[in-house]
């Protein structure tokens, strides 16, 4: 899977967003990458405060815990997840 990297201090993630959904989940998991729904729309940085908080609330972690690397305006992004482990992330993402 080339969406999920260990790093020193956690693990980092390549996400494709889809912005304006009915609600904000982790849908499926590609090749390339994570598939993300978000109610809120990509409009003044909504979208990515969504996109931290869901992380937030999936994997037990403050808000601050939850980087974007790269991406900030894009569809595909690079997400950081501080005090979560590649396993951990995979446990969640396929249970």
């Amino acid at each position: 899977m080339n969406w999920l990297h260990p790093a020193n201090d956690g693990c980092v993630l390549t996400v494709k967003v889809t912005p304006r959904a009915n609600k904000s989940e982790i849908v499926s998991a590609d090749s390339d990458w994570l598939r993300v729904r978000l109610k809120a729309s990509p409009v003044d940085g909504k979208a990515n405060i969504e996109l931290t908080a869901l992380f937030a609330r999936t994997f037990n972690v403050s808000k601050s815990s939850v980087e974007i690397l790269t991406g900030d305006t894009s569809r595909i992004k690079r997400i950081k997840l501080r005090g979560v482990s590649a396993e951990a992330v995979m446990a969640q993402i396929t249970s």
